[in-house]
This record gives C-alpha cells, sequence and structure tokens, in this order.
C-alpha cells in the first residue's frame, strides 16, 4: 500500500504501512530513561499482532532501566515509535515460541551468538505514538502520525514537490 495526495489513508492503513516498512525484522534503536539519564542503544525487533518484540538479558542495565521506566522509543530508518515496554518473562517460557521460531528464521546470527535460556526474557512493546517518514508512489515526502490510543492518523505533507 502506498499512499497518494489524492486519496485518504485509514488508521488501519497507516498501522499497514507501518508494519510493511519494518517488515520481519529490523535492528532498531531503543532509547530509555530514568532519572533523566537517556541510554539508546541496538535490539534485534520482530513484529507480530502489532507489536514490536525483542530479547534481552534480565541482568543488563537497559533491562532495570526498562523495569523502572516502561517509557521507551524505538526508530529504524523513517519509523519512529513510542511506546511502553512490558516484560513478558522467559523467552524459552513463550507459548507457542513464535518469538524464539522468528528470531531463529531471521535473526540467526544474532539467535546463535546471544540465545542464554535462563535469562533472556522477552520485552514486548505496545506503541503509543508513531511517526513515519515516507514518500507517495507520486514523489512527495510526507509524514503520517499514527495515536495507537485514539485510532487516528494525520497526514502532513512535506514537500510541494
Amino acid at each position: 500500500m502506498k499512499f497518494t495526495l489524492n486519496k485518504g489513508i485509514t488508521y488501519q492503513e497507516a498501522v499497514d504501512r507501518m508494519f510493511e516498512m519494518l517488515g520481519d525484522s529490523k535492528i532498531m534503536a531503543l532509547a530509555s530513561s530514568v532519572n533523566d539519564y537517556v541510554m539508546v542503544r541496538n535490539v534485534s525487533c520482530l513484529f507480530y499482532d502489532e507489536k514490536i518484540y525483542f530479547k534481552t538479558d534480565k541482568n543488563f542495565r537497559k533491562t532495570k532501566q526498562l523495569l523502572t521506566n516502561p517509557q521507551v522509543a524505538v526508530c529504524w530508518s523513517g519509523v519512529q515509535v513510542e511506546g511502553i515496554a512490558e516484560n513478558k518473562g522467559l523467552v524459552v517460557d513463550e507459548p507457542g515460541q513464535r518469538f524464539a521460531e522468528g528470531y531463529k528464521k531471521h535473526l540467526w546470527e544474532s539467535y546463535n551468538k546471544y540465545s542464554h535460556e535462563d535469562t533472556e526474557i522477552l520485552i514486548e512493546i505496545s506503541p503509543k505514538y508513531v511517526e513515519i517518514w515516507d514518500t507517495s508512489e507520486d514523489g512527495y515526502a510526507f509524514q503520517l502520525f499514527l495515536d495507537f490510543e485514539k485510532k487516528t492518523v494525520e497526514v502532513k505533507q512535506y514537500d510541494q514537490h
């Protein structure tokens, strides 16, 4: 689905566009903060059920920060997501093993290097607000602003081409 300036875009079409741009997996920059101390680092993400998932060791600094303040932002290319991170427990305990199977398939090198079954937890990010930079099929730059709580989308044209 590609936006054109001659038609509107629904909230669900914008959500679909976001996940189409992200694909099955991406290395995303994750920003978190506690007591005004901001950290950013890359995490290997998978996308399903309109959420963002990554795994991390429960003993890492970033994990302790996420558990203290679950408000996070992740970014890849023109997609910036503000959301809430939630610890879903050990990766090996996920019902259906959807994350583990997807991680093996799409991020094998990372899966092979960084899998420690007894300490790896699954983090789920529920998007709250998303900003997408995109280009329409007729060549116009624009931004989509998605509010996941209100289920609204706003389109802002960036240039007149």
